[in-house]
């Protein structure tokens, strides 16, 4: 339950700006709805506007946490804003401000430089006429004073670049192709523990060690080779298709001197007097990465505990959800799916029998055949193990790969989900299950052999399952050493002698 204190906390203290405010807003559906109270009195909860409607700050921050842009505001007010994520819930926290508030200081800067431009303008008639009438003498003077001009536009660009650049917390800096830095903000420098200006001419190696300028200095150099195709082909949005972003990791193990850095990498044009560059946006993650693999590592505790419960309810399923989510991962793997997709796997995969607890031990213990209501039970597991989970947020569609666990490739599921429509991880689950259990002693019957289990596999390859992960399996048994490394697989469970 939500109260005062949580909206309390939105406001910052020492607040300057009249129009700034912060809220906190969440997705539902094609709906954005404000959670939190706003300045024009609305009450928490009692505002909501469509996402797609044009340029609204909200639905930009709720679609695009981490973005900054102009957008308008749900009064209607052209206002800028910058969001964040909130870890492990599907809130976005908002921070606007009007657009003219913003950049009152700059409007400000620009309206004397124009002034400037005009004084220049008017001081180069007069130098043109000086040299009309005063020859050599007076050209030489406005030689100089044009060296003047471009070097004070020059310094008033820089300075521009240093007030929009420092005001972010991020470390924002540009480079050569050699690595040599052009210009760092502030965070930069205190990052590098040197002041901006050291840092100009500098190579990277040199200020954040041969490691990271590695690291750095290979991308750098593919997003240049892109990039200058990319010119040279005519694209129009060359540099969108070819920036890039990555995460990086330096150090060594988990501890804290780990470092989790995301880096991007925007081209830079060159110029009669400048090589081509790359601008580096770099912002440090490592206490959100450290953060979430504590989260990831106690979820997958609370998984262990709660499948080694269910495990026990059976003295011949001992390991069993354990074992599925090995063959299962491993399959993923041989199959060469993302990481992210394996791990989704492997998680669906160990709690794919947590639906089993509703099934008598008397049925899942039963040495005579099973009745087809018993056998309906059983096989019906999954469904239920899919239906307690729907309410747990996973990285990944894990209880979406439970629910279609059961899904036959010919279609004659028990949902009439079929082919590529079953999402992969959901096919790769099913062979998995259905391998550790042909192989496994149950109560009614000894272990088969792997040969025996792989001819069945292929023998449902087409219908029941996917050719692939069934492929994939018989491989690893045969070349991966999964004969070997799976042998136990076969063992009578201690506590079901």
């Amino acid at each position: 339950t939500l109260d005062a204190k949580l909206f309390q906390a939105l406001e910052q203290p020492g607040e300057t700006s009249k129009t700034g405010e912060t809220y906190l807003v969440r997705l539902k559906g094609n709906t954005v709805e404000y959670l939190s109270p706003l300045a024009d009195g609305t009450p928490p909860l009692k505002r909501s506007l469509a996402a797609d409607t044009p340029d609204l700050a909200a639905g930009y921050a709720a679609q695009k946490p981490g973005g900054f842009g102009v957008k308008q505001d749900y009064s209607g007010e052209e206002v800028l804003v910058v969001s964040r994520a909130i870890a492990n819930l599907p809130w976005v926290l908002a921070r606007k401000i009007s657009r003219a508030e913003a950049l009152a200081a700059n409007e400000t800067r620009l309206k004397t430089i124009l002034i400037v431009f005009v004084l220049i303008i008017v001081g180069v008639t007069i130098a043109i006429i000086a040299v009309w009438r005063h020859g050599t003498s007076v050209r030489a003077a406005q030689a100089a004073e044009k060296f003047r001009v471009s070097s004070e536009r020059f310094e008033n660009m820089s300075k521009f670049m240093r007030v929009v650049t420092n005001s972010q917390p991020l470390s924002i800096v540009a480079v050569t192709g050699d690595t040599k830095y052009t210009f760092a903000n502030e965070p930069a420098a205190r990052e590098a523990g040197i002041a901006p200006e050291d840092m100009f001419g500098k190579t990277m190696a040199s200020v954040v060690g041969p490691v990271q300028a590695e690291a750095y200095a290979k991308i750098n150099r593919d997003v240049l080779a892109n990039f200058a195709e990319a010119e040279e082909a005519g694209s129009e949005n060359s540099r969108d298709e070819t920036r890039q972003s990555r995460l990086h990791e330096f150090g060594e193990g988990e501890g804290d001197d780990v470092k989790v850095i995301k880096s991007d990498h925007v081209p830079l044009r060159g110029d009669r007097d400048h090589p081509p560059g790359i601008l580096m946006v770099l912002n440090d993650i490592t206490e959100l990465t450290v953060e979430k693999r504590r989260s990831e590592r106690m979820l997958g505790q609370l998984i262990d505990t709660l499948v080694g419960v269910v495990d026990r309810r059976n003295p011949f399923s001992t390991n069993m959800s354990s074992r599925v989510a090995n063959v299962a991962g491993e399959i993923a793997r041989e199959m060469g799916i993302e990481d992210a997709e394996v791990k989704t796997v492997e998680v669906a995969a160990k709690l794919a029998g947590v639906g089993s607890v509703f099934v008598p031990t008397s049925v899942l213990t039963k040495t005579t055949a099973l009745t087809p209501q018993e056998q309906q039970l059983i096989e019906g597991a999954y469904r239920v193990s899919a239906e307690l989970l729907k309410d747990v947020t996973f990285h990944g569609p894990v209880v979406e790969t439970i629910g279609q666990a059961g899904e036959h490739w010919d279609g004659s599921g028990p949902l009439g989900i079929e082919g590529e429509d079953i999402l992969l991880p959901a096919r790769i689950v099913a062979v998995a299950v259905a391998f550790v259990e042909v192989v496994s002693v149950n109560a009614r019957r000894d272990a088969r052999t792997f040969d025996q289990a792989a001819g069945l596999l292929l023998g449902d390859a087409g219908t029941r399952f996917d050719r692939r992960p069934v492929t994939a399996l018989i491989n690893i048994l045969h070349n991966r050493e999964g004969t070997e490394r799976w042998a136990h697989f076969r063992d009578r469970p201690k506590a079901a002698e």
